[in-house]
């Protein structure tokens, strides 16, 4: 989605950096507009870097694109934040002297335009006709919210919160095309007990899994996300009010949470990495160099097969994804995804390549989706988010 993001002189712009490091991370293509009161604030090099686009305050640059207009013609979101009061001000009396001015007398998209300055302003007669005019318009006012603003005040004016600021301006343009779905998707990896210290893990960092479980939310989807070994900032990322987490340790713990989920379930996604192997038996003390004379065998069993456990059990109906991580490459690659796919059952199977430094732990993802037949569906790369709402619509091409 392109979405404008417009900056104004207040002392909050710089949580506007994390509103837009949230759009980037999830897969948009941003593009900030800041006033030149807000670069003295956070300054333009920041908003280069962040948004990965150029930056300008001035209709005078780029003319050949007519960027004056392009950037509200293209938008498929235009979101203020923090909007000061004189912004407020000149958006209600349609003033278009600088590029963010023109962005928003250009665009048919949705406006959101998050307030924030002294509670004095914001109670200000002038201020409120300012917001009820804009909401005549259709601008969705997001805040303020009541609390500490600059200069030890307190009370109405401070600007809400990056991630609350996103959640409201990305339900006014989301699919619900997943709406009345009932979803269970696995991260994450799991790990294997050698003793009380030690186990047999894989690099997952689940972050495929939790955008899956996010996207699905986002369109409307119930999900129950069931995750392994995850990082606390990937975990942080699938708080969602669509999403029911649930965390477990090892394969046979994750077989035995996601065969219970999946009972109800219209859709199985186990993007977790589940290992394939584990101990036969778990040793009660930590194991010593010292008790082992500096050699150590360990006897592996081989987990169950989770995916072929559910397609062979699956009601009526159920679409199940299965992923699959291989270090193969070209043909060889497709080859090996659609045996695997052929022998667990699954509707769907998505395979992406993976090796020292791809993959796992990495912030983009490449993925090709084999359908029956071992006919590719799809094939997405781009950040894990995109990558998500690929599969998505390859599943809902499927059902």
């Amino acid at each position: 989605m392109f979405v404008v993001v417009g900056v104004t002189g207040g002392i909050a712009a710089y949580k506007t950096v994390h509103l837009v490091r949230r759009l980037i991370g999830e897969g948009h293509e941003v593009h900030v507009v800041p006033t030149a009161d807000a670069l003295r604030f956070v300054g333009l090099p920041t908003w280069e870097a962040i948004s990965r686009n150029p930056v300008t305050t001035s209709v005078h640059d780029d003319v050949a694109t007519v960027r004056h207009v392009s950037l509200g013609q293209r938008a498929d979101l235009v979101i203020v934040a923090p909007a000061t009061a004189n912004t407020l001000a000149r958006m209600a009396a349609g003033i278009a002297d600088d590029l963010l001015g023109t962005t928003l007398l250009a665009t048919t998209a949705p406006v959101v335009v998050a307030p924030a300055m002294h509670a004095e302003m914001w109670r200000h007669p002038a201020t409120v006709a300012n917001i009820e005019t804009l909401r005549a318009r259709g601008v969705h006012v997001v805040g303020p919210a009541d609390g500490p603003l600059t200069g030890g005040d307190s009370g109405p004016g401070r600007l809400v919160e990056p991630d609350d600021i996103a959640d409201a301006a990305l339900a006014l343009v989301a699919r619900r095309d997943l709406a009345g779905l009932r979803v269970v998707v696995t991260a994450g990896g799991t790990r294997e007990p050698l003793d009380p210290v030690r186990f047999l893990g894989n690099r997952s960092s689940g972050r495929q899994g939790v955008a899956l479980a996010r996207a699905a939310a986002d369109r409307g989807a119930e999900v129950t996300l069931i995750v392994a070994h995850v990082d606390a900032d990937v975990r942080a990322d699938a708080a969602h009010t669509g999403i029911a987490l649930s965390a477990v340790g090892t394969a046979l713990e994750l077989q035995e949470r996601v065969t219970d989920a999946a009972a109800t379930a219209d859709v199985v996604v186990m993007a977790a990495a589940v290992a394939d192997y584990r101990p036969a038996e778990v040793a009660t003390s930590k194991l010593t160099k010292e008790a082992n004379a500096g050699r150590l065998v360990l006897e592996l069993v081989e987990n169950p097969d989770i995916v072929a456990g559910l397609a062979a059990a699956r009601p009526a109906g159920q679409t199940i994804v299965a992923f699959a991580a291989e270090t193969a490459t070209g043909d060889e690659l497709l080859a090996r995804a659609r045996r695997k796919r052929e022998r667990k059952g699954a509707d769907l199977l998505v395979v992406n390549e993976v090796g020292w430094e791809r993959g796992f732990e990495q912030v983009e993802n490449e993925v090709r989706v084999i359908g029956e037949g071992g006919a590719v569906l799809a094939a997405a790369t781009g950040t894990k988010r995109q990558v998500a709402d690929a599969v998505w619509d390859a599943v809902l091409a499927s059902r």
